[in-house]
């Protein structure tokens, strides 16, 4: 966020990237954190890029160096999906392919974390083969889970046996959970929706115990784990997208109450006991907690949510602010430090708690103000906000997915009508409908409207009631509200 006010620091690290970055190493990587981190990064930088300062090629969103070595790092990872279930190994070599020795078992999260990144580059480059891989690797998992509809936590992507049975909402499958919501809302697709919501009624008729989340035997829904996983607290954020705030709000302060008992969220939490669990003390600065804090704050402005934020500044500055950074918190009930820091805590803790103290950042935009490129496809709007951040902090503007395509006839033919109107310079002003599949997404413009309408220039749509974005109709029950958030029809 601060390098977006640096336009020559930005474009040295573009720069750098260019000259430097070769995929062709014979180094062992894994598959889940190389999209994550590396693929999504580059995307999200792409598409930034524009608003960063940074002078982009022609073509752009559809062409450019980051969104070229999005590309190049992501197609190191197709070998790993080259197996009998569709379902990803968790390590390949970058330059071989997936070792012959390679073990096949891979958790869920390392399975079902990539349609966000891989759509993405679907729609941007053109090639379908990345969205595809995601998705069957999605409807694999799917397709696993035990009559009672819950998935474990590591399965044999050759089989499709699952090795560790254990079900629950935290590490090893709590990304899983993130990117079917995150999917769904990113492609307006009903079927990723569906799977959740069906996965959300498991979850809540299982593992939901007083708003706490426990760890269940798949099978068998019964406790086998009385523990709260620091990871675990992306959920109520998780719970606020799909419009479930007021059972949101309750999982949050339940761990809210834990972080004021040690400054921190523990990794490991028993419940019963109230205490940290051995071996589990430590605290390496997730941001999870704060991410759902800046969330729930977007969908209820509830002042203890800032409280939270507060807090949360307050102790990584009392506890783990050390000369050269921040370090990791080794045991939190001494809050002894470790001699680390880890990468997430600048790439995502730090980033939502600036965007949670930061109300008018571009990123939490309602769609007032957005910007009108040109691309080889025609007009497309961008930065009118809605951004879908990965599991890594990288946010994502959803209408780009719509720059980089031929759109239908229909939709042709009516720009090529209102040309036609235009180029007649006529003082009466028309009300022309924008043709769309499901007969949304309506905008009016006049002559005088076009005129003003030139690639890449910033606009801000105060003065109409309607925003000039169409965004696709969507057809299952959740809708996107202008904050970010979907809420169901009934509510």
């Amino acid at each position: 966020l601060q390098i977006l006010g640096n336009v020559s620091e930005f474009q040295r690290v573009v720069d750098v990237l260019q000259e430097g970055v070769d995929f062709d190493i014979d180094v062992n990587a894994s598959v889940f954190e190389t999209n994550i981190r590396v693929v999504g990064g580059l995307l999200s930088a792409h598409l930034l890029s524009k608003k960063a300062g940074v002078e982009v090629e022609a073509g752009w969103p559809c062409s450019g160096p980051l969104l070229r070595m999005a590309e190049e790092a992501a197609r190191k990872l197709l070998p790993a999906f080259q197996t009998p279930t569709g379902m990803p190994y968790g390590t390949v070599n970058l330059l071989h392919g997936v070792n012959p020795g390679e073990t096949p078992v891979t958790c869920t999260a390392g399975i079902g974390t990539f349609i966000v990144e891989f759509a993405t580059l679907s729609h941007l480059t053109g090639d379908p083969v990345f969205e595809d891989v995601a998705r069957k690797a999605l409807k694999a998992l799917w397709k696993n889970r035990s009559d009672i509809g819950l998935v474990g936590n590591h399965i044999d992507v050759l089989t499709a046996k699952w090795v560790a049975q254990d079900a629950g909402i935290g590490a090893g499958v709590d990304s899983y959970f993130e990117y079917l919501v995150k999917g769904a809302i990113l492609l307006q697709d009903e079927e990723l929706m569906s799977m959740f919501l069906e996965y959300n009624k498991a979850i809540k008729n299982y593992t939901k115990f007083d708003d706490w989340y426990l760890w269940v035997q798949m099978y068998k829904g019964t406790v086998s784990m009385p523990v709260f996983q620091s990871l675990e607290a992306y959920w109520p954020g998780l719970q606020s997208l799909i419009g479930d705030v007021d059972n949101a709000m309750r999982t949050f302060l339940n761990y809210y109450t834990v972080w004021k008992q040690f400054g921190g969220l523990p990794e490991f939490y028993n419940i019963p006991q109230g205490y940290t669990v051995d071996k589990r003390e430590g605290y390496p600065l997730r941001p999870e907690l704060i991410e759902s804090a800046m969330y729930l704050y977007r969908a209820t402005r509830d002042p203890t949510l800032l409280e939270l934020g507060r807090d949360a500044v307050e102790s990584i500055e009392k506890i783990s602010k050390v000369d050269c950074g921040f370090a990791t918190i080794k045991d939190l009930r001494d809050h002894r430090l470790d001699n680390r820091m880890e990468s997430f805590f600048l790439a995502e803790t730090v980033k939502y708690l600036y965007l949670l103290f930061d109300p008018d950042n571009f990123i939490h935009n309602d769609g007032l103000v957005f910007d009108v490129v040109v691309t080889p496809y025609g007009e497309c709007v961008l930065n009118a906000g809605g951004y879908v951040f990965n599991t890594e902090a990288h946010p994502i503007d959803p209408a780009a997915l719509h720059c980089c395509r031929k759109r239908k006839e229909e939709q042709w033919e009516v720009e090529d009508l209102m040309r036609e109107f235009y180029s007649l310079k006529k003082t009466k002003k028309f009300t022309l409908k924008r043709a769309s599949k499901h007969g949304e997404g309506e905008s009016a413009k006049t002559p005088e409207d076009a005129s003003s309408e030139k690639g890449g220039e910033k606009r801000n749509s105060k003065k109409s009631s309607h925003s000039l974005l169409s965004c696709p109709s969507q057809s299952f029950n959740s809708k996107l509200a202008v904050l970010g958030q979907v809420f169901l029809d009934n509510t």
